[in-house]
């Protein structure tokens, strides 16, 4: 059955709740995508080696996160968005808890890229799955709860990485992560049918893929708004890491005293003074 099938108003309360779900397993990939950089003075000294190296976590993550959701499009019309968005989470729930077990610098590295090659599916294919459940004139409101669910997700995994692992440690907070994924893949089970049936086979190609990316970013509009997105990624994700850790390893020695006014900075020598 199509997704759009779902009608009346029992119909419209199971769309609702999948929402919710949805919107939870957005914040928790944000929530971890984000929490890591207050975390790395602390890794730099569990595995003894410079804040440069671990940093190098923030990139494993959202480099291949950024290439793969290029190709989670295509592998969602081959086998069924159902299919890739449940092995997407499943793939975030082991690899988050697989991280925990790290004893080096190289295997954290490790991990992180995996992670996100396999949860990187989750979001867009919400995001698609917003046009299939929703009409175009009602999809404002659920889009809302999702990008607001990336924005908090930025938020609270920044904040609470640096104040939860003075008290927990660092491996508790990931295992904490990945349980709250497991229970919202549990929730996400029973909305199965709302996920979409595999669809038939099709004969695309990876050819066609990129042929239909050519197509969005032929026109002029399309090349000025993806590349606005794409530097507006890169200054957000990287910006506030780069400027922590360098007041974090004391690089930067300027006013305002040690962590500056950086918030992620500040909370994480605060936790660790206290402690």
């Amino acid at each position: 059955m199509a997704p759009r099938e779902a009608s009346g108003s029992a119909g419209e309360e199971q769309r609702e709740r999948l929402l919710r779900v949805l919107s939870a397993a957005t914040f928790l990939i944000f929530f971890q995508a984000y929490m890591v950089a207050p975390l790395i003075p602390r890794l730099a000294t569990v595995f003894a080696v410079s804040g440069q190296t671990i940093g190098l976590i923030v990139p494993a993550y959202m480099i291949p996160y950024g290439v793969s959701t290029l190709f989670y499009g295509l592998l969602s019309d081959r086998l069924g968005r159902r299919r890739i968005m449940l092995a997407s989470l499943l793939a975030f729930v082991v690899l988050t808890a697989l991280t925990a077990t790290a004893q080096s610098a190289a295997q954290m590295i490790l991990w992180r890229l995996a992670t996100g090659l396999g949860a990187s599916g989750v979001v867009p294919l919400a995001l698609a799955l917003i046009g299939a459940l929703f009409p175009y004139e009602q999809r404002g409101r659920p889009l809302g709860w999702l990008f607001g669910a990336m924005a908090g997700g930025m938020a609270f995994g920044s904040t609470v990485g640096a104040l939860m692992e003075p008290l927990i440690g660092w491996r508790a907070i990931f295992l904490g992560v990945s349980l709250l994924g497991a229970g919202v893949l549990g929730l996400l089970v029973p909305y199965q049918r709302l996920l979409g049936e595999a669809p038939p086979a099709t004969s695309g190609t990876l050819r066609d893929l990129f042929a239909a990316y050519g197509s969005l970013l032929g026109p002029g509009r399309g090349r000025r708004t993806y590349a606005y997105v794409l530097l507006n990624a890169v200054f957000h994700s990287t910006g506030c890491r780069v400027f922590c850790l360098a007041r974090l390893s004391g690089d930067w020695q300027t006013g305002g005293g040690e962590g500056g006014w950086c918030p992620q900075a500040s909370a994480s020598l605060h936790s660790r003074q206290a402690y």
